[in-house]
């Protein structure tokens, strides 16, 4: 058996996705069996990480053989929750929020963005293009939607200055986990589960990592 959830490092937990979309990969490429090196080597990680990171959640090898990449995949995706269809909502639909609906890589990894929500009236009844199921609404019917489809998940693309209002109303309707796209830090419960992807920084990261390359010291030892 593995270790409950809560004695999970996080870095550990974000790995197993890793894991998860390179034995995909493996198995595209009619890779029936990988070992624990093969796997670290394709994401540049050792393989004892790789043990110690699947070791948390119990045991997958087999003696001689390695790691089935089928039976792997399985088991990481139940552990990861995307063996079953996970229903989310979006709020903001300016170019990132359509960009995310229109996105169907979602739909790969068992999410479906089933509701969109903006305050624009000029949105407010729109068909999403290339979704037409979904007509964006306006923000104030989400708790009545959420209650309707049992939607578990909360995109948020809104200006920085709407998004923790925007987060409290997705709470409030019983939402529980958060995808934030919003430069801005949210203020939630520990019973709330909040992901933070705020793309100017990581810019600047990538911006700090090539200064840092093209000012360091040219290697004359050659």
């Amino acid at each position: 058996m593995g270790r409950s959830d809560n004695a999970v490092p996080a870095p550990a937990v974000r790995r197993l996705s890793l894991y998860l979309r390179q034995l995909e990969a493996f198995l595209t490429n009619n890779l029936q069996t990988v070992s624990s090196k093969q796997l670290g080597q394709a994401l540049s990680l050792s393989d004892a990480q790789v043990r110690k990171d699947l070791a948390y959640f119990g045991q997958f090898g087999h003696p001689g053989v390695g790691y089935r990449v089928a039976e792997l995949i399985l088991r990481l995706r139940h552990i990861l929750g995307t063996d079953r269809k996970t229903t989310a909502l979006l709020v903001g639909l300016g170019n990132l929020g359509h960009a995310l609906m229109q996105y169907h890589g979602f739909n790969k990894k068992s999410f479906e963005i089933v509701a969109a929500f903006d305050q624009d009236p000029a949105k407010v009844g729109q068909p999403i293009p290339d979704r037409p199921a979904v007509i964006i609404q306006p923000v104030d019917q989400m708790p009545k939607t959420v209650q309707q489809l049992g939607i578990k998940l909360g995109i948020i693309c809104v200006p920085a200055c709407a998004a923790q209002e925007v987060a409290d109303m997705m709470i409030s309707t019983g939402i529980r986990g958060i995808l934030n796209f919003a430069p801005a830090s949210l203020k939630v419960g520990s019973d709330i589960a909040l992901s933070s992807v705020d793309l100017a920084v990581q810019l600047e990261q990538l911006a700090f990592q090539l200064s840092a390359m093209q000012n360091r010291p040219a290697d004359d030892s050659a």
